[in-house]
This record gives C-alpha cells, sequence and structure tokens, in this order.
C-alpha cells in the first residue's frame, strides 16, 4: 500500500535548503512560494530518502481570490506520495515556472491548465490550447467565465 508523506514532514527539509519557502504545511499538503517552486520539486524529486521521480498529475482550482496549481508527486522505489500547491495571486495574468524541466509529463498538462483556466507556464516550451481553438475567448474552467 502507498504511504502518504504528510506536509509536515517534508516541510522541514524544505524549510532548511530553501529557508522561507514554505507559505503552509499540513498533514495533506504543502503549499510553497511560486518563486521557488522549481527548487523545491526537484529538490524533492532527487534527493536521497524523498525521490519523488514520479508526477502523478498536476491540477488547477480556481478559488477566486487566487489560483492553486496541485502537484500529486510519487516515489516508485520507496512508494509513498505527496502533494505540493502553488498560488497564484494574479487574475489577469496568472503565471507559474514550469516544471516540463523536471518531469517530461508536465508538458501536455501545464498546457490543459493553461488552456482552460488561463494560468501561463512560463519556460514551457510550447505554451499553447490543446482542446479549444487558438482564437477562443477566455478560459472555461474559470469561476468568472460566462
Amino acid at each position: 500500500m502507498t504511504r502518504t508523506l504528510s506536509g509536515k514532514d517534508i516541510a522541514g527539509q524544505l524549510e532548511e535548503k530553501f529557508p522561507g519557502s514554505i507559505v503552509e504545511s499540513n498533514q495533506a499538503h504543502l503549499i510553497v512560494k511560486s518563486e521557488v517552486l522549481p527548487d523545491t520539486l526537484r529538490f524533492l524529486k532527487e534527493t536521497a530518502g524523498l525521490d519523488f521521480n514520479y508526477l502523478n498529475h498536476i491540477t488547477a482550482v480556481d478559488y477566486y481570490q487566487y489560483f492553486e496549481v496541485v502537484y500529486q508527486l510519487s516515489s516508485l522505489e520507496h512508494n509513498h506520495t505527496t502533494v505540493v500547491k502553488a498560488r497564484c495571486y494574479d487574475r489577469e495574468n496568472p503565471s507559474l515556472p514550469s516544471v516540463i524541466g523536471i518531469w517530461q509529463g508536465a508538458d501536455f498538462q501545464e498546457r490543459e491548465i493553461y488552456d482552460l483556466m488561463g494560468i501561463n507556464f512560463t519556460g514551457h516550451p510550447n505554451m499553447k490550447r490543446i482542446f479549444l481553438w487558438e482564437d477562443f475567448q477566455g478560459h472555461p474552467l474559470r469561476k468568472d467565465y460566462l
């Protein structure tokens, strides 16, 4: 059975390596500052004992005051999983750094989030719509979409 590592389990290691990078941690997840997102995720992937070498999925949630991008990571070697989140507070031009350089599987998932929620992933090599046509106006999964 896969064991879940809580945000609190991981927060100490991340805070030691990247001081001030943790916004919140609890049993269910860990929220990191968006500007250090790639560094913290790479640390989770490459650190012995953690080895989160598999990106299960990326999704996004619109809370109206901010967007939250959710990453579920797993270690195939240690059979554990965790959830890491980052927030975007700019509704007009929300953006986060891309993690495609860490996990190639982030490619279509980041494009899907861009297409349906309007969150841009800076550094993504092919940030364009994946479901809707290029002239489509808006992002249909946003709460304020009409």
